[in-house]
């Protein structure tokens, strides 16, 4: 944490911002006034829809304000929790986009852009190869080239919307080092996180935000940083117990845990390769799934999550081996037939693949019953006028919810969640997994699949560890989490 005291000047100054979108009852900002010094990190906190996002949009100016001052004294880089990147581009193109280096003034220089990129992430030990595609890259490592281009730009004020939602302990210790050396150079960050462990690591100050409104600023050198009382002023004293990240109390005792009757979906010996590549992306992958089980998958990003997804979803086939739906061979089932047949499935990337952004919300919501939707309801000339909006307008986390909701209430017999929590504060949390546990009793079958281990040891009866594409070892959670967490982390983190 930064403790520089000498550099008081403001680089951001924000004076009675208001904001409201048109169709909404109440203020996105309402009279929000904060600043920002030079070589201090700022965290924001707030629950979904508290005007975290829409503030940082203003500053940016990638919004307008209805009314209030934001003066910025410097050059503005962010880093959004949905990525603005080109999948056909290497991570290098994508890192040094805008501001390219070129050979005799006139040619884009590949070579030179690999080395400067292949620099930053060496310093941060990111997971990423300069030259690969981004199409090629897990969902956490795309972060990581969104992390390295604004550190390439080197902006004077750097503002992180969730950056650690999906990355590993040592990314996350390697940020953190890199934002302490930043500031300790003069840098200014604005740090916006839903992991109030976080604030208490990394913030000189931290703003609370609820329903639009700024509650308190807190600072660290007056030891006002205290999780819980952050937790009560989000979300109020009767849920500061659920500040933490292991916030879901479930139990396990046998007599909870159903008798397992039907095997709903199996994988037997299921090896995926990319064609052009040797090392298979899984290999002889083994596991089933029960009506009434949890089981989850963890590990560290790109080693073979993102893969098992792929296939569940039906984007990837195996190369050998079979995937069975009881005993029916769906190996090489289509999407559309998989849905059919009754998969139910939450991605990681809820904007590419989870929804679309220039459809509604109400579009979103019933998109995959939408020829029976459409027979059987009359419009309703009394709905709600946010259902008319374009679902790109919703935040990230009311956005998952959204999807969580659309496949929670379609769900068949299975549904594949694919890091279901990341990007959501406390409370939304707390609902989900109250909700995927829901499932589990009503008999679902559900393929948890999280490189948040603390989400993943809160639900799974089995939890089966990922390293370089293969299964390193399988865990029956009896529910105790500390021996469990403290085995299955030496194990995620043996090799990295």
């Amino acid at each position: 944490m930064n403790s520089n005291n000498s550099m008081s000047e403001n680089v951001i100054d924000v004076k009675n911002v208001n904001k409201q979108y048109a169709g909404r009852d109440f203020k996105a900002n309402n009279n929000i006034s904060l600043n920002l010094k030079k070589g201090e990190i700022l965290c924001i906190a707030g629950e979904n829809g508290a005007g975290k996002t829409t503030l940082m949009k203003i500053i940016c100016s990638l919004e307008k304000q209805d009314s209030g001052d934001v003066s910025v004294n410097g050059k503005i880089g962010m880093v959004h929790q949905h990525f603005m990147l080109f999948p056909e581009y290497t991570a290098a193109e994508n890192i040094v986009m805008g501001k390219e280096p070129l050979k005799f003034n006139l040619f884009f220089d590949k070579k030179k852009a690999d080395e400067e990129a292949g620099k930053i992430i060496k310093a941060n030990n990111f997971s990423i190869k300069s030259t690969s595609k981004l199409k090629e890259l897990t969902s956490g490592q795309m972060q990581q080239v969104e992390i390295c281009r604004i550190l390439y730009n080197d902006a004077d004020i750097l503002i992180f919307d969730e950056p650690t939602s999906i990355l590993t302990e040592n990314e996350i210790n390697s940020l953190f080092n890199t934002l302490k050396n930043l500031v300790s150079k003069g840098k200014s960050i604005i740090f916006i996180t839903h992991k109030l462990n976080e604030i208490k690591q990394i913030a000189d100050r931290a703003a609370v935000l609820k329903n639009g409104e700024l509650i308190s600023i807190l600072d660290s050198k007056n030891s006002e940083i205290d999780i819980e009382k952050i937790a009560a002023m989000m979300i109020g004293d009767k849920d500061s117990n659920k500040s933490n990240d292991l916030m879901f109390n479930r139990t396990f005792e046998q007599s909870e845990i159903k008798k397992k009757e039907k095997t709903v979906i199996s994988f037997n010996d299921v090896t995926v390769i990319r064609k052009g590549e040797e090392r298979p992306l899984l290999e002889n992958i083994n596991f089933s799934v029960s009506s009434g089980e949890i089981i989850g998958f963890t590990g560290v990003g790109g080693n073979g999550l993102g893969v098992i997804e792929a296939v569940l979803g039906g984007f990837l086939k195996p190369h050998s081996g079979k995937i069975y739906h009881y005993n029916n061979d769906i190996s090489d089932y289509s999407i559309q037939k998989l849905r059919k047949q009754g998969l139910s499935y939450v991605p990681a990337d809820r904007i590419r693949v989870g929804s679309a952004g220039n459809a509604t919300i109400e579009e979103n919501k019933i998109i995959n019953i939408r020829h029976n939707y459409f027979k059987t309801v009359k419009k309703n000339k009394n709905k709600d006028k946010l259902l008319d909006k374009n679902a790109s307008v919703l935040s990230g986390g009311n956005l998952q919810k959204l999807i969580l909701e659309r496949e929670m209430n379609q769900y068949k017999d299975y549904i594949v969640l694919s890091e279901p929590t990341w990007g959501l504060d406390i409370t939304s949390s707390y609902y989900i997994m109250e909700e995927i546990e829901k499932l589990r009793k009503n008999g679902a079958a559900i393929i948890l699949i999280s490189t948040d281990l603390e989400v993943v040891l809160k639900l799974a009866d089995k939890i089966y560890v990922m390293h370089r594409g293969k299964i390193k070892k399988e865990f029956i959670n009896d529910g105790n989490f500390y021996n469990l967490d403290k085995e299955i982390r030496n194990i995620k983190y043996e090799n990295y």
